[in-house]
C-alpha cells in the first residue's frame, strides 16, 4: 500500500473518508475482498496470499477500518520477522494496537479508522508514534503523513511529493462526499471518483497515483487495487476496484 488518503469530518453524517490504494508487485498473487480469516469472522478485506494477512481490513458490525503502508526505518531481523498483514486485522478487530512485539516487524504507518476517532501509529524499527487525525484531509504516503519524512534527491520521494502535490489541492477543492449504501458508485463519491481513478495521468507519470513501472527482468511493480472506505455512525460501504484506473471496475463489497 502506497497511498492513504482519509478526510474527517464531524459534522457530516459520513465522518471519515478513507482511500487505500495498494502498490506491489503486480506478479504477486492476493484474492479479492472477503471474510478470509475464521479465527476473526467479523472482518472483510482482500488477502495477500504470500503472508495471509491484508493491507487493508474493515469490521462493518463496529464499524471499523484498518490500512498499513510500508514505512522507513530499520528492518526486522529475518529471523522471527512477522508480516505487517497481520496489523490492520488487529486493529480492526480490536479498535487498538494492542502490545505486539514491535521489533518483528519492519517499519509501518497504521491508520485505524472509527467514525468518532482516527489514529495513525507510525513505527520506524525503533520507536512507535502515535496520533490523532483530527477534522480535514490527510495523505499518508511511505514516507509518512504529508510526506514528512522525505529524503531529498531520492527518487521515489520525488515521485511522492509530485503525488502529493497534484492530488492533495485537487481533493480538497472537490465537494467532498457522502456516500449512502443504496447510491450507485458514480454517485456515492461524485468529484473524488475520477480522482481516485488516476486523474486522467499516464501510469508512469512521476504524479501518478496509480503508478505502474516496468523494473525489467520481468518485474512490474505498481498499483494492484482501489479501495474506497466510507464510515458512518452505524455502518459503512466499501467499494473496491481491482482495475486501477478503470472506472467501470469499481464493485460493491457486501
Amino acid at each position: 500500500m502506497c497511498t492513504a488518503i482519509i478526510s474527517v469530518d464531524p459534522s457530516s453524517p459520513v465522518p471519515v473518508l478513507l482511500v487505500g490504494v495498494r502498490d506491489e508487485f503486480v506478479a504477486r498473487a492476493w484474492e479479492p475482498p472477503g471474510p478470509h480469516w475464521p479465527d476473526r469472522p467479523g472482518l472483510v478485506g482482500g488477502r495477500d496470499l504470500r503472508a495471509g494477512g491484508t493491507w487493508l481490513a474493515v469490521d462493518p458490525g463496529a464499524p471499523r477500518a484498518a490500512v498499513v503502508l510500508n514505512g522507513r526505518g530499520v528492518m526486522a531481523p529475518e529471523a522471527g520477522r512477522a508480516s505487517r498483514g497481520e496489523l490492520p486485522l488487529r486493529v480492526a478487530a480490536d479498535g487498538k494496537l494492542g502490545r505486539p512485539d514491535l521489533a518483528a516487524f519492519d517499519p509501518f504507518h497504521l491508520v485505524g479508522a472509527e467514525p468518532d476517532r482516527v489514529r495513525l501509529w507510525s513505527w520506524d524499527g525503533t520507536a512507535l508514534t502515535e496520533r490523532a487525525l483530527g477534522p480535514g484531509l490527510h495523505m499518508i504516503v511511505n514516507s509518512g503523513l504529508e510526506g514528512e519524512g522525505q529524503l531529498e534527491g531520492e527518487t521515489e520521494d520525488a515521485y511522492m511529493a509530485a503525488r502529493l502535490a497534484h492530488f492533495r489541492p485537487l481533493l480538497a477543492a472537490a465537494p467532498r462526499p457522502e456516500p449512502r449504501l443504496e447510491d450507485p458508485v458514480e454517485r456515492a463519491w461524485g468529484a473524488w471518483l475520477p480522482l481516485v481513478d488516476g486523474d486522467g495521468l499516464p501510469r508512469a507519470d512521476h504524479r501518478a497515483l496509480l503508478p505502474l513501472l516496468d523494473l525489467g527482468d520481468g518485474r512490474v511493480w505498481g498499483t494492484t487495487s482501489v479501495s474506497l472506505v466510507a464510515l458512518g455512525r452505524t455502518g459503512l460501504r466499501y467499494d473496491f476496484s481491482a482495475v486501477p484506473g478503470d472506472p467501470r471496475a469499481w464493485t460493491r463489497v457486501r
